[in-house]
C-alpha cells in the first residue's frame, strides 16, 4: 500500500512538469520482414490525424524506414538518419512502436530517438496527446490517466490503416507486433497500456523515466524494459525501480548513476548511446525474435561508470 500511495503522489507531482510508401493497389501484400534488418534505413515520415471529429483528436507523427541507405550495418546506429518526408515505405511488414511523449512535449522533440528505431527497422507512430502536448489550449495534468486509451485508439487506427487500399502505410504494418514507449508522462501512459486484458499483439513496453498506474502491468505478460535517471527530480528513481518490482514478466531496468530526468535521450550526452542499444537490442528481441539482440544486450548497455543493468531476461 505504501508503494501503491506513492506512486499515486506522484502521478500528480510528475505531472508538475516533464517536457522537455509504398501505396496499396492490386499488388500483392508485402510479406512480413522476418528476420531483422542487418543495414540501417533511411527514414521516412507523415502525419495524420486520429478521429480528427471527436472531442479527442489525435494528431499522429509517424517515422517509418524507406529504402536502405546503404551504410555499413547498424541496428543502433548513433548518427542521425536521413530523414525524408512523404517518401516511399521500404518493402516488406515492419514491426510498431506506439510512442508518447511527456507532460508539455511533443512527439517531434523525441526525433532522436524515434528516427533511430525507424532506421532500425520499426514504424513508430508518436500522438500528441490533446491536452498534455506543449501547444494545448486546455492543458490538463491529470488527463494523463486517459492516455493509454489514446494509445489503443491509435493501434486500432493503424490496423485499420494497414488493411485501407491506397493509403502509404498500407501493407508495411505488422499489426500483430506492436511495442509502446515513452518518457516520463509518457512513460506512465506505456505502462497504462498494459491492463488486464489488453490485446497480445501489444508484446513489450519501454518506460523511459516513468512509472505504473493503476492496473498496470495485468493481463497477458509482455517483457518491459525501464531506463531511469538515478538522480532524476521529477520522478524519482525508486517509482520506476518499484514498477520494475511489480512486473510479472522478463524484464530489465536500466540506470544512469547520477543522471536526471532524460538528459541521457540526446546525442553526445552520456549514456545516449547505451539508451539508444539497449532500446533497440530490446525492440529487435520483442518483435523481431532476434536472440542475437537480446544476448548482445547487457553488453551494449553498459558503460562503467554512466549505466548499470539489473536484469530478468532471459539468456
Amino acid at each position: 500500500m505504501k508503494v501503491q500511495r506513492l506512486v499515486a503522489a506522484l502521478v500528480t507531482a510528475l505531472l508538475a512538469g516533464c517536457g522537455s510508401a509504398t501505396a496499396a493497389t492490386g499488388d500483392p501484400t508485402p510479406p512480413v520482414v522476418e528476420q531483422a534488418p542487418q543495414r540501417a534505413y533511411a527514414v521516412g515520415v507523415r502525419q495524420f490525424v486520429v478521429d480528427p471529429g471527436s472531442p479527442r483528436p489525435l494528431p499522429v507523427t509517424v517515422w517509418y524506414p524507406v529504402e536502405p541507405s546503404g551504410v555499413p550495418p547498424a541496428p543502433a546506429a548513433a548518427d542521425a538518419p536521413v530523414v525524408r518526408p512523404g517518401a516511399p515505405v521500404a518493402a516488406g511488414r515492419f514491426p510498431v512502436v506506439i510512442y508518447s511523449h511527456g507532460l508539455r512535449s511533443l512527439p517531434e522533440l523525441h526525433a532522436p530517438l524515434t528516427t533511430r528505431w525507424a532506421a532500425a527497422g520499426f514504424v513508430v507512430a508518436a500522438p500528441a496527446f490533446p491536452r498534455t502536448n506543449l501547444r494545448a489550449r486546455d492543458f490538463t495534468r491529470a488527463d494523463v490517466r486517459n492516455q493509454p486509451a489514446d494509445g489503443w485508439r491509435l493501434i486500432r487506427h493503424l490496423v485499420r490503416v494497414d488493411a485501407r487500399r491506397g493509403d502509404p502505410l498500407a501493407g508495411h504494418l505488422a499489426v500483430d507486433r506492436i511495442a509502446a514507449a515513452g518518457h516520463s508522462a509518457g512513460g506512465f501512459t506505456t505502462a497504462g497500456m498494459f491492463t488486464s486484458g489488453h490485446a497480445a499483439r501489444l508484446r513489450a513496453g519501454i518506460v523511459l523515466a516513468g512509472g505504473g498506474l493503476a492496473g498496470s502491468f495485468a493481463g497477458p505478460v509482455a517483457p518491459l524494459l525501464f531506463v531511469h535517471g538515478s538522480a532524476d527530480p521529477v520522478v524519482p528513481e525508486s517509482v520506476g525501480r518499484a514498477a520494475y518490482a511489480r512486473a510479472p514478466g522478463p524484464a530489465a531496468f536500466l540506470s544512469l548513476p547520477g543522471q536526471g530526468h532524460g538528459e541521457y535521450l540526446t546525442p553526445g550526452r552520456p549514456g545516449f548511446v547505451q539508451v539508444l542499444a539497449a532500446t533497440t537490442d530490446f525492440l529487435r528481441w520483442t518483435l523481431y525474435d532476434d536472440r542475437a539482440a537480446l544476448h548482445r544486450l547487457p553488453t551494449d548497455a553498459h558503460l562503467p561508470g554512466v549505466t548499470t543493468l539489473t536484469s530478468r531476461l532471459p539468456r
